[in-house]
């Protein structure tokens, strides 16, 4: 990875200004309804005709399939889906198969990473390094998994974070999902990450804690604004969905 200090901050090549990331809590998105977010918002970036995003969220529940996953890694029958309202989505992020739904803190970043930030591992590695010290603030002690089978956040062996981008001419679009207070149950009705023995946690699980979403979304965009050396401008949601 580049050994650039990740506290140096990031300046537009036009003005040599901080670059602004507009940030803001969502409430609950339908998956879909994420996705012509970014994908609108990722498009006026790459024309340089809108700032940076951070778009923090929940989802009712889905599960979404990455590039590396297939329709076996849902194990669920088409009953048991219909009886618990969970939707199917295929993406087109990085990684396997997971589970979003209430309780559970999805992170979207739209980033340019040009010009001195054209790296995916380092980025990668960069919005990990984020969830860890996010997660501090509320107790839990998370480390990166080891090896590309195990990427995303651990906590004594079971995961608590999973992580799965995507970038198109060095503009980010998908991201993270952190269970806060997240039903883990509904994780049994796939292969989770890939993994045949996974086992998940999340921050309630592990403190007897749950933090509410929005609290734990504001934490995550200050150490994302001082991690990646952007200005945080906080908006309305209204603003982003219209």
């Amino acid at each position: 990875m580049n050994a650039q200090s990740h506290k140096s901050a990031a300046h537009s090549p036009a003005t040599g200004e901080i670059r602004p990331l507009h940030w803001a809590f969502l409430g609950s998105v339908p998956y879909a309804r994420a996705n012509e977010l970014q994908d609108r918002l990722s498009a006026a970036v790459k024309r340089g005709e809108a700032a940076e995003h951070l778009l923090l969220l929940e989802h009712p529940h889905v599960f979404t399939l990455g590039r590396n996953a297939s329709s076996e890694d849902v194990t669920a029958s088409p009953q048991w889906l219909r009886g618990r309202g969970v939707e199917v989505f295929h993406t087109d992020r990085g990684g396997h198969v997971t589970y979003h739904g209430p309780g559970q803190l999805v992170g979207y970043p739209i980033l340019n990473l040009s010009p001195d930030r054209r790296d995916i591992r380092r980025y990668v590695g960069d919005v990990l390094e984020v969830l860890i010290a996010t997660l501090a603030e509320f107790g839990v002690v998370a480390e990166k998994g080891e090896g590309p089978d195990h990427i995303g956040l651990w906590v004594e062996g079971e995961k608590i974070a999973s992580i799965g981008v995507h970038l198109s001419r060095w503009v980010t679009t998908h991201g993270f999902a952190l269970n806060v207070a997240t039903d883990l149950d509904l994780f049994g009705g796939i292969v989770a990450c890939g993994l045949q023995d996974a086992r998940m946690t999340s921050i309630e699980r592990l403190t007897g804690q749950k933090p509410a979403l929005a609290e734990v979304a504001a934490v995550y965009a200050g150490r994302f604004a001082d991690h990646f050396g952007r200005r945080l401008v906080a908006i309305e949601a209204e603003s982003v969905a219209s």
